[in-house]
Parts: structure tokens; C-alpha cells; sequence
């Protein structure tokens, strides 16, 4: 990109405002009390978002019991790439700053390190990802006289296994890519090359811009076929790595989202950049905006803990109403080793909005 040809009348102001409002986000959540809460939750509206961006829905509540391995129903395709970005997302934030960008933290987020070594998996995924060999399977007798029976567990035990890699983050290294899904010419390693030798060459840019033109880079590179979405993972984690953004991950697809449609698809090195400024600086207001409401709310919840026992579980519950987008009776009582009957009674102690409006199966928030 010739930076010397952008509109710099254009993009000057908005890349003050996007810079001053990540630095007020984050001075503001180096002293937040719910600083673990509001990153909890914000992992999950990002993740949502990406999804969005790339054109799929996918509802924050199926997100959330998703990932609590608490499904109501059997998980969609979007739904798995959904938790995908939020997995990355906590692995990219509770790694230094310098992670993502480096050989091993790419080799982890794109799935090329050995099985164990990338992202770490959830509990749900701890379950199914156990072996499925002969110990726990159900085997004849007379396998010897059975060939096709012991062909068909060999079937399952490379399904098994192929789901496993899935699991466990190993998406790029998938052998037998489908011809008419996947380019087989595609050079990824070059591409992505490619890319981080453009990210060393706007390391003499503020970091909101650099963040900004490393996004934009990587849509016009498409190092990946199958993860568009790393490019604004990878882009909120220039803002770390910058010290731009030192305790928290910025949602830049929570700014994105905040934009004008016309903005969003604009055209042009020019109008993208600038489009992506717009994002980080709408990100950066909205999470001021969140921090602040959210503060308040825990402080009114914390009027109904006045003359409770020591051993009470509402403090409990307000940490993880103020950690989690939405809580079912389910998801409150596996958390805090209670009874669902309890939970509910909990909730209504504390006196949280009932956001789905049913009878049964309902799910509380704190808006």
C-alpha cells in the first residue's frame, strides 16, 4: 500500500479519535473491577459478530450453551466456526501481546502445530475428543471372521480421528481437501509470508493505522481460504502487541458492525482503510459504553447482598451474570454446584431480567 497516495485530510481525524478512544477503553479497564467479566462477554459478541460479517447468523444464547457444552440443540456449522473465533480470541488474549504475530502463535491459530500444541480445548471438547479405540468399543468376538465389521470400526476410529483434529484446532492441516471447495494451488505457506513481511513494514506506523492496513492486507493476500476471519483477530492483536491496547483484545467486528452498510462495503484502499479506522474507534466507544452500564449494574446488585450469610451464593451468581452474555437455571447451576430449582430461586433473589419472555426455558442477563 502507497500511504503516501491516501487521503491523509480524510483519515487524520478519524485515526485521532480511534486512537484516544482505545486508549480511554483501556486506562479504564486497567482498575476495573469487572475487567475478567466485560473481556468474558466481550469474546462472545465478537465472535457473534464475525459471523455475522461473513453473512451467517448465529444467536448469542446457542453461543453461550455452545461453549458451556450445554446444547439445546444439535451444533450448526456456523455455530462451530463461531466458537472457533472465540476460542482464538481467548487464546490470543491471554497470551503476551507479541503471540499471535509470532511463527508459533500463527502455527497454533491456523492449526499447524503438532496435536496438544494449539488451542487449548474446552471441556466439551475434552469429552469428545477421548479415544474411541477397541476399550470402549463394541467388538465381536470372532473379529477375525468379521472382516467387515472390524472395516467398519476402522471407518469410525478415522472419523474419530478426523473430528479430533478439528477439535483441537488442527483445521488447516485436514488432508483430501474437496477440489471444488478448496483451491489446491493455493500456496498458503507464501501467502502468509507475504503477509507478515507487509505487517514488518508498518511497524513505523501508530498503531491504529498499522492495525488497520494489516486487516486490509489481509484481504487483498486471502492467505487462508477457510479463515477470513483471522485477518481481524489478527488485526486486534497488532493493538496488543503496539501497547495500544495492553488489558484488553479489541472487538473491531462489534465496530464493524456499528457502521453504515456503505461503509462497511466500500471500495477502494482509501475507503477500506478508513472504513476500518471507523470500526476500531466505534469499538473503542462501545466498550466504554458497555464497561460503564455493566459497572452500574453490578453495583445494584450488590444492594441485595446486604444482611446474606457468608456462605450465600449471590456473589457468585453476580460474577458470573457479569462474566457471561446470558445464563440459563442450567448453565447457573452447573457453574455454581447447585440444584436448577436453587439457581432460579437465586435469580429471583437477585431480581436479573428474563430476556427470552417463555414460560420454560428461560435465560437471564444483565443488559
Amino acid at each position: 500500500m502507497e500511504f503516501e497516495k491516501l487521503p491523509w485530510n480524510e483519515i487524520a481525524v478519524p485515526l485521532a479519535i480511534a486512537e484516544d478512544g482505545l486508549a480511554r477503553l483501556d486506562e479504564r479497564l486497567r482498575t476495573s473491577p469487572i475487567r475478567q467479566g466485560w473481556i468474558s462477554r466481550t469474546h462472545f459478541y465478537d465472535a457473534a459478530g464475525s459471523l455475522w460479517l461473513d453473512g451467517e447468523l448465529v444467536h448469542l444464547e446457542d453461543l453461550v450453551l455452545h461453549d458451556a457444552a450445554m446444547d439445546a440443540r444439535t451444533p450448526t456449522h456456523e455455530l462451530t466456526r463461531a466458537h472457533t473465533v472465540l476460542r482464538a480470541r481467548r487464546r490470543i488474549a491471554s497470551a503476551p501481546g507479541d503471540w499471535a504475530l509470532s511463527p508459533e502463535g500463527l502455527a497454533a491459530l491456523i492449526g499447524k502445530e503438532p496435536a496438544g500444541q494449539g488451542l487449548p480445548l474446552t471441556p466439551r471438547e475434552a469429552d469428545d475428543v477421548k479415544p474411541q479405540g477397541k476399550d470402549n468399543a463394541s467388538v465381536r468376538p470372532d473379529e477375525s471372521e468379521d472382516q467387515a465389521w472390524a472395516a467398519e470400526l476402522a471407518a469410525i476410529d478415522a472419523v474419530v480421528s478426523r473430528s479430533s483434529a478439528v477439535l483441537a484446532g488442527e483445521i488447516a492441516s485436514m488432508p483430501n481437501r474437496k477440489p471444488d471447495i478448496y483451491d489446491a494451488d493455493w500456496d498458503e505457506e507464501a501467502r502468509l509470508e507475504e503477509w507478515r513481511e507487509d505487517i514488518k513494514r508498518l511497524e513505523g506506523l501508530p498503531p491504529v493505522l498499522a492495525a488497520a492496513a494489516a486487516i486490509l492486507a489481509w484481504e487483498a493476500i486471502e492467505p487462508l481460504q477457510y479463515a477470513a476471519w483471522l485477518g481481524r483477530v489478527l488485526g486486534a492483536s497488532i493493538l496488543r502487541a503496539r501497547d495500544k491496547a495492553r488489558f484488553h483484545l479489541p472487538c473491531l467486528c462489534v465496530g464493524l458492525r456499528a457502521l453504515p452498510r456503505e461503509t462497511r462495503f466500500a471500495h477502494g484502499p482509501g475507503p477500506r482503510l478508513l472504513a476500518f479506522i471507523q470500526a476500531i474507534a466505534a469499538a473503542a466507544e462501545q466498550g466504554l459504553k458497555d464497561h460503564d452500564r455493566w459497572i452500574l449494574a453490578r453495583h445494584q446488585l450488590e444492594r441485595h447482598l446486604a444482611g446474606r450469610r457468608s456462605t450465600s451464593k449471590l456473589p457468585a451468581l453476580i460474577e458470573l451474570m457479569l462474566t457471561t452474555p446470558l445464563a440459563s437455571a442450567q448453565l447457573i447451576a452447573k457453574r455454581l454446584d447447585i440444584t436448577p430449582r436453587a439457581a432460579q430461586d437465586l435469580v429471583t433473589q437477585l431480581g436479573v431480567r428474563e430476556i427470552t419472555g417463555r414460560g420454560r426455558y428461560r435465560a437471564w442477563a444483565i443488559i
